[in-house]
């Protein structure tokens, strides 16, 4: 047998990909950070006035810390120029991908804050409220992500996440009103959430039908279920079927009273503790665990995985069932986590955006937790600027969740590779 031997051409594609990319890269940051630094730092809105950044949430009742204030231009002006010297960093030679990562994180902070100063310049903001409206934000997306990293890690690509949301949303608000339970709402909309994932898994393994379209026409008739169902039921008698019911908050000794991050963190309800310790168990599963290891050897070589007695189509339904489970705790948090009443569409594509953290975050729990805490900043940030009366449309400020999804997303493609099999049903012999 002869060796094969590549010649320098067929290699020379990636590299050049990747030297463009960085060339690209580099390039759009040095000019976002100079229009940051001409448009922030030495626009009329920041000229001789001074920002206030407020560290503490109204209701914190521990220690806390001053408020910050400084003079708006020449602190946006630094701020984007920082930005910008993060792009000639790009440029100037390879980066390994930690600190490449590294460089695009200080951009994204100091551009940020250099925004901020801006929008905040003559006026107050208060960034210990955009922490909290971030990880309220990120509760629900790092709930859905989780959902999709099991179902992708075993094969099977959930792209039914927004339908399990609407679902989970729908039957914890009406099983909350009418039993007068929370805890009974809560079982009741990740049972929903957890038998809407099943039905996909089954759909897809035992019918083959393709997984992408499946997960969307099942969207599309969770979407109208839930419709049908607010209009006719819930809406009829908002007092009995559709209250808006909430979680008390449980406010964690010593760590509440910590300075800016304390009420923040550590003064929520159990939704969000459970949240965390969802993802670290669900972390810890995958990865340290012979479960993981069977749902990981199915995602990527499902045969083999066979041949070593491990039931692949058993396999793929146990984990669509519990990240079912777990998408439909995100729907519980959008109505009893938050006190709102049930609405159609509440969901707002939210179930897409946590679909993209699954791809952003690397197929990885506490990858998806960083791109959700990214994408629930994104949408706190809307919330928080709009008041301000800045120049920008408030129509573009709402969309800042679902751009940042778009770029986060096109900026991995050719870069991320998830399972194998992911998308592929098994069919055994």
């Amino acid at each position: 047998m002869t060796a094969t031997v590549l010649p320098p051409e067929s290699l020379a594609p990636a590299g050049a990909g990747m030297a463009r990319g960085r060339l690209y890269g580099g390039i759009a940051m040095i000019v976002v950070g100079l229009y940051g630094a001409w448009a922030f730092g030495l626009g009329s809105r920041t000229d001789g006035v001074d920002t206030r950044f407020v560290l503490n949430l109204s209701t914190a009742t521990g220690l806390t810390v001053p408020d910050l204030t400084f003079p708006a231009g020449p602190v946006a002006l630094v701020l984007a120029v920082l930005a910008a010297l993060c792009g000639v960093v790009k440029l100037a030679a390879p980066l390994p991908r930690r600190l490449n990562a590294v460089v695009t994180g200080v951009f994204l902070f100091c551009y940020v804050l250099a925004f901020l100063t801006w929008a905040a310049a003559g006026q107050s903001l208060n960034l210990a409220a955009v922490l909290e409206a971030t990880l309220l934000a990120a509760v629900p997306l790092l709930l859905g992500a989780l959902a999709g990293v099991m179902g992708e890690r075993s094969g099977v690509i959930n792209v039914g996440i927004e339908g399990q949301f609407l679902l989970g949303a729908c039957t914890a608000a009406f099983t909350a009103s009418v039993t007068g339970s929370l805890w009974a709402g809560m079982f009741a909309g990740c049972l929903a959430g957890a038998l809407f994932g099943l039905l996909l898994a089954v759909f897809a393994q035992r019918y083959l039908v393709e997984q992408v379209v499946l997960g969307v026409v099942l969207t599309m008739l969770a979407t109208g279920l839930t419709g049908f169902f607010y209009e006719r039921v819930m809406q009829s008698d908002t007092a009995s079927y559709n209250e808006a019911l909430a979680f008390a908050k449980i406010k964690i000794p010593l760590l509440s009273q910590l300075p800016v991050v304390g009420p923040v963190l550590f003064d929520q309800n159990i939704l969000v503790y459970l949240t965390a310790v969802l993802l670290v168990v669900v972390h810890v599963a995958l990865f340290h665990t012979r479960w993981g290891l069977r749902t990981r050897s199915v995602g990527e070589h499902p045969t083999a995985a066979d041949t070593v007695g491990i039931n692949v189509i058993r396999t793929r339904y146990a984990n669509m069932f519990l990240g079912g489970l777990i998408a439909g705790l995100g729907g519980v948090w959008l109505t009893i986590g938050l006190n709102i009443s049930f609405n159609k569409n509440m969901a707002a594509g939210q179930g897409f955006i946590a679909l993209a953290a699954v791809i952003f975050g690397r197929w990885s729990p506490v990858g998806a937790m960083w791109a959700a805490l990214l994408f629930g900043f994104a949408g706190g940030l809307s919330n928080a600027v709009q008041p301000l009366q800045t120049p920008v449309p408030t129509s573009f400020l709402a969309m800042l969740p679902y751009l940042a999804t778009v770029f986060a997303v096109a900026g991995l493609i050719g870069h991320a590779r998830g399972p194998a099999a992911g998308g592929q049903p098994y069919t055994k012999g």
